[in-house]
């Protein structure tokens, strides 16, 4: 989740034009975009230092539900071609069970440390 969020921001604009292609919170409230990669990253330190799991876990299930929903309505439901914003913005990556794995994982991760 950290190098994946770290990937994001080397070009957070690139990143946040692609976001917007697919992530449905992101479509409605643009700033989410912005916060997206650092909301990643926060929560993977969260997680591996075990520090407020209050935060890091809402955190997780979060922006892994959305975006695993997001990524599955695009790609499975609207049949769509877009590339992937998950490794950043330039890649050439499309969008497809690469991002829902990534979106999975995340809220899989936030799930395991419930119990």
């Amino acid at each position: 989740m950290i190098m994946l969020g770290l990937l994001k921001l080397q070009d957070l604009e690139a990143f946040v034009n692609g976001f917007l292609g697919y992530d449905l919170v992101a479509q409605r409230y643009v700033p989410y975009a912005f916060v997206y990669p650092f909301a990643e990253v926060l929560a993977g330190l969260l997680m591996i230092s075990s520090l407020l799991p209050v935060i890091s876990i809402p955190l997780m299930l979060f922006i892994g539900g959305v975006g695993g929903v997001s990524v599955f309505k695009a790609v499975y439901i609207d049949k769509r071609e877009l590339k992937c914003a998950c490794v950043g913005g330039g890649s050439n990556v499309p969008l497809g069970l690469v991002s829902f794995l990534e979106n999975g994982f995340m809220f899989g991760a936030g799930i395991w440390m419930l119990l």
